[in-house]
């Protein structure tokens, strides 16, 4: 039984991996908030689902090409270093949108922008802050690693919006804003702590030609290849996030304190599946596990644009998320396994262009369907749409749903 919960090994075993693993725990959780507040700020100024499709845009689009250059240059240059700069960037971004909320500006534009700036410092430092976890922990660890880091998400999801609410009913946005530029500081303690992250096996020259080996390793792995494809169609097809003001719009009169519960809810089903995640991080084949995890993603999602009542809704964002929990453990510890750590930065770009630049594109994608026809009409079939998708990868690409686990997940002397 006890296997079954979550591994906490790498909390015990490692003091770089725990200053890590709480400061990362506490952006995850102020970054909640910011999401929350974005789309509050953005509906309450243009009230339409475009402009909050839109948001989506401006994460997309730094996500996937600054996501990218980061990966070149996490395997060129030191990874601790590069994480503490942009982090820095990103806490002054989060300062200004403080600043524009206590002025009173009032331009939807001006929040897209300072948005799209913030991502991009993120983005730039999201593959060098990934590629830390295989270097401080050992091979049977990883897996957990993975987990922890993704429960912690999920616990901010749960908490985040949540706190969200209140906090913007009560003080306003300057202060949702505020918190997260606290948390960004405080995060790069314990990066500060790390020694130095150079990559191992010669480093690559940042540029295009370091990219470009790095898109050819992927391809020549089907088994990776497949992943990032899967999570593509999870993404891009399902994300119902822009869809959230609307849809409490429309069934449950705009409150503020139910847009925080749907993205709780998501949190509620992955926390859940996050605490008892011992036998996905154990599971001999993590391909097969994330292929049927995002089908069922796709199903529950499908389900939240039919569903009217509250409970029905809160509960099929709860399913989601805990199959989107088994998605990304299966995924982050197939990623991490099977790509040596010259390549890691760049591999580890590819899967957050993907994992954090799709959603926006989803984003685009449900705000532009919901204009045009309704956003219960966008979520289903932006659920059907995952669902079939995924049935196409899974039968041509039998490397992902054979690939095992190099290593047994056991403890390592």
């Amino acid at each position: 039984m006890r296997k079954g919960l979550l591994d906490v090994r790498p909390l015990q075993t490692s003091p770089a991996f725990r200053r890590l693993w709480i400061g990362t725990s506490a952006i995850r959780f102020s970054g909640q908030m910011a999401v929350v507040a974005v789309l509050y700020q953005v509906w309450e100024l243009t009230r339409s689902p475009l402009w909050t499709g839109a948001i989506g845009v401006a994460t997309a689009v730094p996500t996937i090409v600054l996501g990218l250059l980061g990966g070149t240059i996490a395997d060129t240059f030191d990874r601790r270093r590069i994480v503490l700069l942009t982090s820095l960037g990103a806490v002054v971004s989060a300062g200004l949108l403080a600043v524009q909320a206590v002025a009173g500006i009032g331009s939807a534009a001006l929040v897209l922008v300072l948005v799209a700036v913030q991502t991009s410092c993120t983005a730039l430092g999201t593959a060098s802050r990934r590629a830390f976890l295989p270097r401080l922990l050992p091979p049977s660890q990883v897996a957990a690693g993975v987990a922890l880091d993704h429960v912690a998400f999920q616990v901010a999801m749960l908490a985040g919006p949540a706190v969200a609410g209140v906090v913007l009913a009560r003080w306003g946005l300057s202060w949702a804003y505020t918190i997260d530029a606290i948390a960004i500081l405080f995060s790069l303690y314990g990066v500060a702590r790390l020694p130095s992250m150079r990559p191992e096996g010669g480093a690559a020259r940042a540029g295009l030609r370091a990219a470009g080996e790095g898109l050819a390793f992927l391809w020549r792995r089907p088994a990776l290849r497949g992943v990032l494809a899967s999570d593509l169609a999870a993404t891009v097809l399902a994300i119902p996030i822009a869809l959230f003001p609307v849809i409490n719009q429309e069934r449950f009169g705009g409150d503020p304190h139910t847009l925080g519960l749907f993205l709780s809810a998501l949190a509620v089903g992955g926390t859940a599946s996050g605490l008892l995640s011992g036998a996905v991080t154990s599971a001999a084949r993590p391909g097969a596990v994330m292929l049927g995890s995002v089908g069922v993603w796709g199903l529950a999602l499908a389900g939240f644009g039919l569903v009217d009542a509250l409970a029905a809704t809160l509960t099929c964002l709860a399913v989601a998320g805990a199959a989107d929990t088994v998605s990304v453990i299966s995924r982050g510890t197939l990623v991490q396994l099977e790509t040596p750590d010259g390549f890691r930065g760049r591999i580890s770009s590819v899967e957050y262009a993907v994992g954090a630049g799709g959603p926006g594109l989803g984003d685009a994608r449900a705000g532009l369907v919901a204009g045009l026809v309704s956003a219960s009409a966008s979520a289903v079939s932006g659920g059907l749409a995952c669902v079939l998708a995924v049935a196409v990868i899974a039968g041509t690409h039998p490397a992902l749903r054979r690939w095992r686990q190099p290593v047994p997940v056991g403890d390592e002397a």
